[in-house]
């Protein structure tokens, strides 16, 4: 199998329907058969596991998988990369934001580097305080760490074996930066797709507990990979 895609779900009733047969209709245009979607119903409290299990009744590519007890982001990602059957993985959100019509670019760049990130080029569909909070953070994190993306946190297509090397250590909203940071920093190449975005102001990045979070996941990746030098090896 070539690509397996990670669909986190929590609360995305209205949603998840849309983002999977949006996935299946793209798959189907595109004649590309060699794909598996993986959603993983993060405890909701809607109809969410009601959707997505019917979902998987009437299409055979897609797996459903309910976790216990709420888990986050970065966990779904890393169970999901333990479970992917396929040579790529590629994670999208379940809240329908992603343009569909983006993907495109991003695998049209499989096999051009070990990384495929993406940033967004519609950022204007966000809300201002939202933009200012994220240009920062990027700003921040290549400062130091001596990168220059443009985004870390955006959709982004890792081969599968680098993914399970480089699982992140948060399961919060910082895993996807924390992946990128450390296998960049081991040498691994990368190539930058644009994407474009729609409209939502559905977010949880700015409770408390998420800032916290984040903050912890980079003082501990500043240790480890500028004053530890640890770097990620593939045999």
């Amino acid at each position: 199998m070539n690509l397996s895609v990670i669909i986190p779900a929590y609360n995305e009733e209205k949603n998840i329907r849309p983002t999977v047969e949006g996935l299946v209709s793209f798959f189907k245009n595109k004649i590309f058969n060699d794909y598996e979607i993986l959603i993983f119903n993060d405890k909701s409290t809607d109809r969410t596991e009601e959707i997505a299990d019917k979902l998987a009744r009437e299409h055979k590519e897609v797996r459903v998988i309910h976790n216990p007890v709420n888990k986050g982001f970065g966990y779904n990602y890393k169970k999901g990369v333990e479970l992917a059957q396929g040579k790529y993985v590629l994670m999208i959100p379940g809240d329908d934001e992603t343009d569909l019509g983006s993907i495109d670019s991003l695998l049209n760049s499989i096999g051009k580097a070990d990384l495929i990130l993406s940033y967004t080029v519609n950022m204007e569909v966000r809300k201002l305080f939202r933009r200012i909070v994220s240009n920062i953070f990027v700003k921040f994190l290549n400062a130091m760490f001596g990168l220059r993306l443009k985004y870390y946190n955006g959709i982004c297509i890792h081969r599968t074996d680098l993914a399970r090397k480089s699982v992140p250590t948060t399961f919060g909203f910082a895993f996807a930066a924390e992946m990128a940071i450390k296998l960049l920093k081991s040498g691994f190449s990368f190539v930058e797709v644009p994407i474009r975005i729609k409209p939502t102001d559905k977010s949880s990045a700015f409770k408390a507990k998420n800032i916290i979070s984040v903050i912890k996941t980079i003082i501990s990746l500043f240790w480890r990979i500028n004053i530890k030098r640890e770097r990620i090896k593939i045999k």
